[in-house]
């Protein structure tokens, strides 16, 4: 399976979790978002990053998990109410942690608060498996100027 992540160059050349909180983790839990496709990727990005932050030099890291590695799987009926309002990270990040901590799987596969019908992926760097899990190349990235662009 191919799974995509945007992020400026200066990062997309290795697999390297920050550590910070998102929906999935806690703080101090390091996983890396990735996302079913490059447009998911980018929309993440347009969500989560100011207009002017999309100005920067980006790439697109293409990620090699393998076919026979496990994914964990969260289900629309295991969400908790209103989880894919932002606010409610503090609903979700419970259960990205209990998964992170069973160690039982390297993959997080989750649905998409932004696209319905479409997934997110969390990767668990400190999962025996992750070390399975590679870079299968880099592709530049710009964002349309029309994204967020600021109103005349």
């Amino acid at each position: 399976m191919e799974i995509y992540r945007i992020c400026l160059a200066k990062y997309a050349g290795e697999l390297v979790a920050s550590g910070n909180p998102g929906r999935w983790n806690l703080r101090g839990q390091l996983v890396i978002y990735a996302a079913g496709s490059r447009a998911l990727a980018c929309l993440e990005n347009v969500v989560h990053r100011s207009g002017e932050g999309l100005n920067s030099l980006f790439k697109v890291v293409r990620i090699d998990v393998p076919d026979a590695l496990s994914v964990e799987e969260l289900t629309l009926d295991q969400m908790p109410p209103e989880w894919q309002l932002p606010r409610h990270y503090a609903r979700c990040q419970p259960l990205g942690a209990a998964w992170y901590q069973r160690q039982t799987a390297a993959v997080l596969r989750v649905p998409s608060s932004i696209i319905a019908h479409e997934h997110n992926y969390v990767l668990n760097t400190r999962h025996p498996d992750f070390a399975q899990i590679r870079i299968a190349g880099w592709e530049d990235f710009e964002f349309d100027p029309r994204i967020k662009q600021d109103e005349p």
